[in-house]
């Protein structure tokens, strides 16, 4: 039987938008701090080459640096103020997360509810200052030995790490208004623009390939049939669930009894969703950066770590496949799906698994879910995130077609529309309550008689 919320959430209209102010206002919030994101990633910094820049980056795309140019929304290829991305705050992020699943004091604050939160994030922001540091100096090395500055310095390497670091803290500090403002995820909205806006350029580029015979007619129907069936897959895996049965007891209160219901505990098949693959991109791109910008300029030791660990090569997606593996499992277990605060609140409300008994049975149970849910959705991300790599990099195509960035793309796109109707039928629920508040003053009224007459 429908539920009286899932019926109204079926009957969702977007023409309430309109009516909406509340998410209108949000929207338009979050669309005019994403173009200040997209008008930043056009400023250059000061003391660089354009003209030797852009025919460095001409001969780049089909390598490493185009996958950097995509998760930077094109400021790397430009060298705008925001060509460190927001990869050093997800870095920052990894590692904030993965020591307060091995550091007591750490573990202690997650548990102090909004206050540890806060202090946690607060770790973060300096972790992002640092990386940013490294990243930001690592950078303007490459570009000095690359001979893409007009004045090579000390001068041109301090002021392109401040503007780097400062061009990062700002697209943080974006992220975090659009999360608590805005509507969607920050962070990733910033990604998924950046792919977006850059989409139109790699397609122009792909079937300019094409016409000019680098490309055959084939590969360019094959590719465009793999974007489409890899779309309608993740769209089917990212909707694909295991519902949990949940049983509640039949309680008393007073004199009555009321029956004990029953509901379903949903957990995704990929309850990490897309950050798995930004978390293995990320650790991949800082070696890849440096690499990319210093040329002929790098040590043996990066030299032999860019030829392992080059796109296509075998330890580059042996390496990436754990990556991907390993945070689905860490991400889940520690962020988005822990057994442990569900089972926990499963007792506190009286619910149960029928058969399991409530507490620690119940968090084991829901382990054991979860470990083999997991297989399978570790097992789908890296088979998207790889199986357009190897298609990539025997044909040359864009890295705008991989399967991390239709992955990050169609998440984010089903996350944030998800969002907007959870926004729309909270506003439904306010119109209803409105309107029951005003018929049951309008009935107070009727019923009020003014005194007798004699």
């Amino acid at each position: 039987m429908v539920s009286a919320a899932e019926q109204m959430a079926a009957n969702t209209s977007w023409s309430a938008l309109g009516k909406a102010t509340d998410l209108r206002n949000r929207i338009l919030f979050t669309l005019g701090l994403l173009i200040v994101y997209r008008l930043g990633t056009f400023i250059p910094v000061p003391g660089i080459d354009g003209a030797a820049l852009r025919e460095f980056m001409e001969g780049a795309q089909a390598t490493i640096g185009g996958m950097m140019s995509m998760f930077t929304g094109g400021a790397l290829g430009r060298m705008g103020i925001f060509a460190l991305g927001i990869m050093p705050y997800i870095s920052a992020s990894i590692i904030v997360q993965l020591l307060s699943a091995m550091v007591p004091a750490l573990q202690q604050l997650k548990k102090e509810g909004e206050q540890g939160r806060k202090k946690i994030n607060q770790y973060t922001r300096y972790g992002t200052v640092g990386l940013a540091t490294l990243q930001s100096y690592g950078l303007a090395v490459s570009l000095q030995s690359g001979e893409m500055v007009t004045n090579p310095g000390v001068f041109f390497i301090v002021s392109c790490m401040i503007t780097l670091i400062g061009g990062t803290m700002f697209l943080m500090w974006l992220g975090e208004q659009i999360t608590a403002r805005g509507v969607g995820n920050g962070i990733s909205l910033i990604i998924f623009v950046g792919i977006i806006a850059e989409v139109p350029a790699a397609l122009a580029q792909f079937f300019a390939s094409g016409r000019s015979g680098a490309i055959s007619p084939a590969v360019i129907v094959g590719v465009m049939i793999m974007v489409v069936a890899v779309i309608a897959f993740v769209v089917f895996m990212e909707r694909s669930l295991r519902k949990i049965h949940i049983q509640y007891p039949r309680r008393q209160v007073g004199m009555k009894v009321y029956d004990g219901g029953s509901s379903h505990l949903p957990v995704k098949v990929n309850p990490a969703g897309v950050i798995p693959a930004i978390f293995a991109s990320s650790l991949l791109l800082l070696p890849a950066t440096i690499g990319t910008f210093s040329g002929n300029q790098i040590n043996p030791v990066m030299s032999t770590i860019m030829a392992y660990f080059g796109p296509g090569q075998p330890l580059y997606l042996l390496f990436f496949s754990a990556m991907i593996i390993f945070f689905t499992y860490f991400y889940t277990f520690n962020v988005s799906f822990k057994p442990d605060d569900v089972a926990e609140n499963l007792k506190n409300q009286n619910g149960f698994v029928p058969g399991i008994r409530p507490g620690k049975r119940t968090e084991e149970f829901l382990e054991y879910v979860l470990n083999r849910i997991l297989v399978l959705g570790s097992v789908y991300l890296t088979a998207v995130c790889l199986l357009p790599e190897v298609l990539r990099n025997q044909f040359a195509i864009p890295f705008y077609f991989g399967g991390t960035s239709v992955l990050i793309v169609v998440s984010v796109t089903m996350d944030t529309i998800q969002q907007v109707q959870s926004h729309l039928l909270a506003h439904q629920y306010e119109g209803l309550i409105e309107k029951s508040q005003l018929s049951g003053k309008g009935r107070k009224r009727t019923n009020r008689r003014g005194p007798a007459r004699r």
